[in-house]
């Protein structure tokens, strides 16, 4: 009970301070180090609840231990998931850098402007964008890219300003596919591969959800619209995106095969994995027996080396069109400072989220609060609805949907064992919950650019993805039920 009490303190100190606007990781690892402190005072004395702060590797004084916590998370992070997540995150800079992005968007851009009917335009493109959100797992930067692209058909075509912007504003309302940063924590706690995780645990759940979003999107956008007396006025957008004229220019624009270059890691991530394997036994090829036997010998893959092959694929494309060797291959450290970016950005938050979790765990909150739980007739259900509304409600004070998995994620395991199931069937529904929050937030750094871009207020915006993303929440949670 004491440790509750603590716990509940440093939540609560938590909030506080992310509300005094201190940074998120620093207010994620004073709040660790403050649970941390804690637990070795009392395991000193040997009082019940509380737990060995250090169990491997102590350095033999209590306070020396706090920092040797930071230092194993930080060790076994940068190691494993840390590398994974920069790897991607070098890749992504270096797909800005020669403007594949770009390149892949302008697939799309002459069958959305055949639309005439704007409500079908906006239904389209929010599809278009969950398929390139595989490829450009980014909020912020996809979102950004489709100011700049997609953003202007939609009000040339007649979508409202407002409508326009809710498609853009939840571009990565779901974290899905090999890429993206929430997926890779996931199955890294979940112990198993990238790929199978997005294939056989995110696809069947996503794609209803998706479904049901776009159709919330539409009926939304017919009301607010007609709600809000919008009347199409050609010359006033013409005007506003004059205003904002050279932004389109500022892209790079690549010959049109450089749009297969982001499409490339998912390839080889889904290609050299057991999902096809699966489906070669699906497809009545071969036996589950036979393809076990050739697995030893088959190709792998992980995620680091599928983005470090993709990236010399990407330079040799770079060589061929600018026909300069030296300054081409130069360009590699494009690569190694988005490395570099995403280690201050991501991998360090994600240090301070485990040590706020490592000092939840020693002080015996989730012991009391599965003892709680179990007490009050609880099931596994009502436990991951409880956690993915308390993530999406964090997602949503902190305007980040990676800062409030990355400190909770770590605690999952512990939870299923207790209640006896596999922590891949507590973490996808959680992990797929905490992006919604995010656009709801009207601090989302994404959802504050697209609305000074289109000089609109954020509130306006996300009183447009408010119902879509409660839509999703409702689905997700429909979905965790049948598959449980």
């Amino acid at each position: 009970m004491l440790g509750l009490v603590f716990s509940l303190f440093a939540i609560f100190l938590l909030v506080f301070m992310l509300y005094k606007k201190v940074n998120a990781h620093m207010a994620l690892l004073l709040a660790g180090l403050f649970l941390l402190s804690i637990a070795g005072f009392f395991s000193f004395f040997g009082v019940e609840g509380f737990h060995t702060i250090v169990s491997k590797g102590s350095l033999n004084l209590g306070f020396f231990d706090i920092f040797q916590v930071v230092n194993q998370k930080m060790s076994s992070t940068l190691a494993g998931l840390g590398l994974t997540l920069m790897c991607i995150a070098g890749f992504s800079a270096y797909m800005d850098h020669v403007g594949a992005s770009y390149a892949l968007f302008k697939v799309f851009e002459k069958p959305l402007k055949s639309l005439k009917s704007p409500l079908l335009l906006l239904i389209v493109a929010y599809f278009i964008v969950q398929f390139l959100v595989l490829f450009i797992p980014s909020h912020a930067g996809l979102a950004l890219l489709l100011m700049v692209t997609m953003y202007p058909i939609l009000v040339r075509s007649g979508v409202s300003k407002l409508s326009a912007l809710s498609v853009i504003a939840i571009c990565q309302y779901i974290d899905h596919g090999p890429g993206s940063g929430n997926v890779i924590m996931a199955s890294d706690v979940a112990k198993i591969d990238p790929a199978v995780y997005f294939v056989n645990y995110q696809l069947p759940t996503t794609i209803p959800i998706i479904i049901a979003v776009g159709v919330a999107i539409y009926f939304c956008s017919k009301y607010f619209d007609k709600k809000e007396n919008f009347v199409f006025d050609s010359a006033q957008i013409e005007a506003e995106l004059a205003a904002n004229a050279g932004k389109e220019e500022e892209l790079k624009k690549p010959p049109k095969i450089y749009a297969l270059l982001p499409i490339i890691p998912l390839v080889l991530i889904l290609g050299f994995s057991s999902v096809l394997d699966s489906i070669i036994v699906l497809m009545g090829f071969s036996t589950a027996e036979e393809v076990k036997a050739a697995a030893n010998s088959a190709i792998k893959m992980n995620v680091p080396v599928a983005m470090m092959i993709s990236t010399f694929i990407a330079i040799v494309f770079e060589m061929i069109r600018y026909k300069s060797v030296v300054e081409t291959l130069n360009s590699i450290m494009i690569f190694f400072k988005g490395m570099g970016h995403l280690f201050v950005i991501t991998v360090s938050l994600i240090v301070c989220g485990q040590v706020f979790a490592s000092g939840l765990l020693s002080v015996g909150f989730v012991d009391t609060l599965l003892h709680y739980a179990e007490a009050a007739g609880f099931g596994v259900l009502a436990i991951i609805i409880a956690v993915s509304i308390l993530l999406a409600v964090c997602a949503f004070l902190m305007g980040s949907g990676n800062a409030a998995f990355f400190s909770f994620a770590p605690l999952i395991p512990n939870i299923a064992a207790k209640f006896g199931v596999e922590t891949i069937s507590m973490i996808a529904p959680i992990q797929i919950m905490t992006g919604f929050g995010r656009c709801v937030s009207p601090i989302a750094p994404a959802i504050l650019a697209i609305s000074a871009m289109a000089k609109v207020n954020p509130l306006q915006v996300v009183k447009r993805t408010a119902i879509p993303m409660l839509v999703a929440a409702i689905v997700n949670i429909i979905c965790t039920y049948i598959y449980l």
